[in-house]
C-alpha cells in the first residue's frame, strides 16, 4: 500500500514535455525540478520560447510559477491560466519589492514584463523582484518556479554596456536563485542563447539541461560537457531541428535522450514566422504612402518657454505678504513651524514607507495650509530633513544632537536616517534600534535589506558590526569614540 501511494505521488508530480524519436513520451518531473534546477539553452530560433511555454502550461496547476519576461513573449500565458501579469515600466522600485512579497504571500504565479524598460532598467527591475523573492519572510516560503529568459542579460559571464553596480546586483540575484534558492523553495530556471556569455556560477548550479541547436564552437563544447558527451559528439548539437533538444538530469533521465517538444496552447504576442505575401500595390502608390506628408510627420514642435529661475531661500517670502506698516516675519518661528510640521510628517505610520516625491507634495499642500506660502525649501533639503526627523533626535539634548548631526554631513540622503538612529543610541549608551525599528526608519519590511544597509554602513566605515556565537549582535560607531551600542 506505501509503495502504491508512493507512486501516485511520483505520477501526480510528472509532466510530459514530449516525445522521444520513437514515439515514446519523455517525462519531466516537477517535485524533482524544484530540487535540482533547470538550464535550457539554445540560439534564437532553435525552440527555447516553446520549450518553456510548454513547462509552464503542463505544471501550471501544479506549482506557482513567476516568469522574467524580458521579450514579452509570455504574456499570453495570462489568456489562458491564471497568471497575473505585472507591467515592470508601471510601478517603482519599492513597489516591485512589495509586489514580489506578495506574489510569495499569496502564492500567485505571474509574469513580469520589461519589454518596456530600456536594458539596464530591465536588469534592474529583475535584480529586484527576484531579490525579494528571496528575502520573503520565511513563512511564505512555498515551492514556486523562477523562470528567466535570456538570462545572459541577468547574469552576464563578463562586464559588458551596463553599470558595474548593476551587475553586482543582478549577479547577486541570480546566484541567490541559483545557489541557495532551494531552501526557500525557489527553483531557478535559466534559458539563454550563449552558454559562453552565462555566469558559470549561474550555470553551474544546474543539474538538468536540455541542450538545443547552437552553432558555434565554444557553445557547442560547453553543452557537450554538460551533458557528459565526448567532444567529437558535439557536432549532434549543431544538427538537432528546431524544437528539438537533448535533455539530461535527475527530473528528466539518467542518459542523454533526445525529445521533440510538444504543442502548446497560448502562443507569443505577435508572430512574422514563415513568408506571407507583399501588399499589392504599385510603386507609385507605395512611394506616395511613403512620402506623403513627411514633413508634417517630423515637424519639430517649438520648445515650451524655459522655467523661471528657482527663487534664493533668502528671498523667500510668505505668500501672504505683510502689509507696509506691519511687523517683520519672524523668520525663527517661521522655521520652527516648518520644523514641527516635518517632524509631525515623519511620525505618521507608514510614512517612511512612502516616496518622497509623494512626501514632498503632501509637506507642500500642509505648508499652504498653515499660510506658509512661496517655497520653504527645495525637495533635496526637505529629503534630508525628513530624514533627521525620522530618526527622532529631538529626544536628545542639544549638544549630542549637535554632535550626532556632525556625523551624518557626509552620509546619504538614502541611508542617513537608519545611521543618526543606531549613532543616537550609541551616544546615548543605550542598545542599538532593532531590525523592526530599523526597517521602520529606512522605510522597508524586508530583514534582507537590513542585514544589507548594516553592511553597506560598515564597508563605509560608519559602523562596526560584531555577531556573537549566541545570535547577539553589537553595533559600534567608530567616530563616537567607539562607545558601542549592542
Amino acid at each position: 500500500m506505501a509503495m502504491a501511494r508512493a507512486s501516485q505521488r511520483i505520477v501526480a508530480s510528472q509532466i510530459t514535455i514530449g516525445t522521444e524519436p520513437g514515439g515514446s513520451p519523455v517525462h519531466f518531473d516537477i517535485e524533482e525540478l524544484l530540487a535540482t534546477r533547470l538550464l535550457v539553452q539554445g540560439n534564437s530560433g532553435s525552440g527555447k520560447s516553446h520549450l518553456l511555454r510548454r513547462l509552464l502550461e503542463e505544471s501550471a496547476g501544479m506549482v506557482q510559477q513567476v516568469v522574467i519576461d524580458p521579450e514579452g513573449d509570455f504574456v499570453t500565458l495570462a489568456d489562458v491560466f491564471d497568471h497575473v501579469v505585472i507591467d515592470g515600466a508601471a510601478y517603482s522600485p519599492p513597489e516591485i519589492e512589495a509586489l514580489a512579497r506578495r506574489c510569495r504571500e499569496h502564492r500567485a504565479s505571474v509574469v513580469l514584463a520589461l519589454e518596456g524598460l530600456e536594458v539596464e532598467q530591465q536588469i534592474r527591475c529583475a535584480a529586484q523582484f527576484i531579490n525579494a523573492l528571496f528575502d520573503a519572510p520565511r513563512e511564505f516560503w512555498f515551492p514556486a518556479l523562477v523562470v528567466v529568459d535570456e538570462a545572459q542579460m541577468f547574469a552576464p559571464s563578463v562586464a559588458g554596456e551596463i553599470g558595474e553596480d548593476t551587475r553586482r546586483m543582478t549577479l547577486s540575484a541570480m546566484t541567490n536563485l541559483m545557489c541557495r534558492g532551494r531552501k526557500r523553495g525557489l527553483a531557478g530556471i535559466v534559458a539563454t542563447q550563449r552558454l559562453a556569455k552565462l555566469a558559470k556560477n549561474v550555470a553551474a548550479e544546474a543539474s538538468n539541461f536540455l541542450m538545443g541547436r547552437t552553432f558555434l564552437d565554444i557553445d557547442m563544447q560547453r553543452a557537450a560537457d554538460l551533458l557528459g558527451m565526448e567532444r567529437r559528439q558535439a557536432e549532434r548539437i549543431r544538427d538537432l531541428e528546431r524544437g528539438h533538444f537533448l535533455a539530461l538530469g535527475p527530473a528528466i533521465s539518467r542518459r542523454p535522450v533526445a525529445v521533440k517538444i510538444g504543442p502548446v496552447q497560448t502562443g507569443h504576442k505577435a508572430r512574422a514566422d514563415g513568408l506571407m505575401p507583399l501588399p499589392d500595390a504599385p510603386r507609385e502608390g507605395m512611394e506616395a504612402l511613403l512620402t506623403q506628408r513627411l514633413a508634417d510627420e517630423v515637424r519639430v514642435q517649438a520648445p515650451p518657454p524655459p522655467p523661471p529661475p528657482a527663487p534664493r531661500p533668502a528671498d523667500l517670502v510668505p505668500a501672504s505678504a505683510p502689509a507696509r506698516n506691519a511687523a517683520p516675519v519672524d523668520t525663527g518661528e517661521r522655521t520652527e513651524k516648518l520644523e514641527r510640521m516635518i517632524v509631525a510628517l515623519a511620525r505618521e505610520e507608514g510614512a517612511t514607507f512612502q516616496q518622497a516625491s509623494q512626501l514632498y507634495q503632501t509637506f507642500m499642500m500642509r505648508c499652504r495650509a498653515e499660510g506658509v506660502g512661496g517655497v520653504p525649501m527645495d525637495m533635496a533639503m526637505f529629503r534630508r530633513r525628513f530624514a533627521v526627523a525620522s530618526a527622532g533626535l529631538e529626544r536628545l539634548d542639544d549638544d549630542v544632537r549637535e554632535r550626532v548631526l556632525a556625523l551624518a554631513e557626509g552620509v546619504d540622503d538614502d541611508v542617513v536616517a537608519p545611521y543618526l538612529a543606531i549613532a543616537a543610541a550609541a551616544a546615548e549608551g543605550y542598545p542599538a534600534p532593532d531590525e523592526d525599528e530599523l526597517a521602520r526608519v529606512y522605510g522597508t519590511s524586508s530583514p534582507g535589506r537590513i542585514r544589507r544597509l548594516l553592511e553597506h554602513l560598515e564597508r563605509l566605515g560608519l559602523i562596526v558590526v560584531r555577531e556573537e556565537f549566541g545570535g547577539g549582535r553589537t553595533i559600534s560607531v567608530p567616530a563616537l569614540d567607539g562607545v558601542p551600542a549592542e
